[in-house]
């Protein structure tokens, strides 16, 4: 896919919800055969996806917030993120669709935004 512009994809996941308690209930035996069957799924979506993903991105970890009263540590419902190339905000966005991020493991959904600015790349 050449063109387009670029799009910031966060995963959401609220890790005091009911999917994350789901998710801890499970066995051990469970939870790691879920682990199998989604890293297998997201090889997947990244092999079939690979000329619209412009950077792989990755797991977040904890946040600091910095503001005027100074820096706190802060708990967000940010988890991954990866950047995209689309032809539209549209088709950034259903390039999400049925991702293994929220059908097999406890992440709720994806936010999709475009990177304003961004250079297009061939």
């Amino acid at each position: 896919m050449s063109g387009g512009g670029h799009y910031l994809a966060v995963f959401t996941s609220d890790k005091t919800g009911p999917r994350w308690r789901a998710w801890y209930a499970m066995s051990d035996a469970e939870r790691e055969a879920k682990d199998r069957e989604g890293l297998a799924a997201l090889a997947a979506w990244d092999e079939a996806h690979r000329d619209a993903i412009v950077y792989p991105g990755g797991p977040l970890g904890p946040t600091k917030r910095t503001t005027a009263e100074g820096v706190a540590d802060v708990v967000n419902l940010l988890t991954v993120f990866v950047v995209v190339r689309a032809p539209s905000h549209e088709a950034a966005a259903r390039l999400f669709e049925n991702h293994p991020h929220f059908t097999i493991f406890p992440c709720d959904g994806v936010e999709v935004m475009p990177l304003l600015g961004a250079r297009p790349q061939p």
